[in-house]
């Protein structure tokens, strides 16, 4: 059984030393995001991945994450060590509640997307229009800069922190997978009907799955906003989150404890390599050309990696154990 956590520890332990071999603010700024990204694209995948849930709006949890650990601190001096933990509860909330309404009208499949993506739409105009939350002009954390604030001088130690997350989603997801909840999930997303009828309470397994996959996703957003320390309703509840929490697991591997990492790397890493070559090239930045590298890479995966590239590497490794 701990052989099966053997390849996180290995995964986690390659990505601490990157830090150690640059120097580059540029690069740990991107590490660091790409890193978040992942974390928010595993709560996606517990939900869509092993439930077959699909959503279209992981950013209303991401978002709540977000706001929640910015005004937590800004309206009520809440140290951010105790905000990020109340930030994540908050997105965990929210997901609860959107899952009760959704799981218990029986919406499933394209009508539980749009649903999702329809809270995260309203989300994100409530929170341009509150003064609450700083409306149009957005909400600033404070530049304190001391451990005591989450707030580092080296760029490196905030992006151990993020991995520190992200290592505890992938221990989570693991532990979740080889769990009997782990394959109740699965058999509601392979058959609901017949799930029930071997005695899965299907609602109160998806209720869960969506409650810990907003949860995750709430942390992924507390930490976006302690690492830019600005938010505004465009950026915490916007769409680009929901695409790239979605595409993530997609492209690495759906239902799979490191499809999302994997999938996040590649896919942020190709979309700033691309940016950076046709900057060079064309001697100016090209704006949206990482959407443009995201479409091609999921129709890509779609068309010759249905199971993402993870599943392709599976496929790769048995042809070459083949005998001739």
């Amino acid at each position: 059984m701990r052989s099966s956590y053997l390849p996180i520890a290995i995964a986690v332990a390659v990505l601490a030393v990157l830090p150690l071999g640059t120097s580059s603010n540029t690069t740990l700024n991107f590490l660091s995001f790409a890193l978040i990204v992942a974390l928010a694209a595993q709560g996606w995948n517990i939900l869509g991945g092993y439930g077959g849930q699909f959503s279209f709006g992981h950013a209303a949890f991401f978002g709540t994450g977000a706001y929640g650990m910015a005004l937590l601190q800004v309206r009520f001096g809440i140290n951010p060590w105790l905000a990020l933990p109340l930030a994540t509860l908050m997105g965990a909330a929210v997901g609860a509640a959107i899952g009760a309404l959704s799981f218990r009208a029986r919406l499933r499949g394209s009508y539980f997307a749009l649903v999702t993506l329809a809270f995260a739409e309203v989300f994100r105009i409530l929170a341009n229009a509150w003064g609450f939350t700083g409306g149009a002009a957005g909400v600033l954390v404070p530049l304190r800069i001391e451990a005591a604030n989450m707030q580092f001088a080296d760029r490196a130690t905030f992006y151990w922190l993020v991995l520190a997350c992200v290592a505890a989603g992938l221990v989570l997801t693991q532990a979740m997978a080889r769990a009997r909840f782990g394959a109740w999930l699965v058999a509601v997303r392979e058959n609901e009907e017949a799930a029930r009828a071997l005695g899965v309470d299907s609602l109160a397994v998806k209720l869960r799955a969506i409650t810990l996959s907003s949860g995750i996703t709430a942390l992924a957003g507390g930490l976006y906003a302690q690492k830019f320390l600005y938010l505004d309703a465009g950026i915490a509840y916007g769409s680009w989150i929901s695409v790239e929490a979605l595409l993530a697991p997609i492209i690495g591997g759906l239902g799979t404890v490191f499809g999302p990492l994997v999938g996040a790397l590649v896919l942020l890493g190709l979309g700033e390599a691309t940016k950076i070559a046709l900057g060079h090239a064309l001697g100016g930045a090209v704006p949206g050309v990482d959407l443009v590298v995201f479409g091609v890479l999921l129709i890509l995966c779609v068309a010759f990696a249905p199971r993402g590239l993870l599943g392709l590497g599976a496929n790769v490794r048995r042809l070459l154990r083949r005998p001739v």
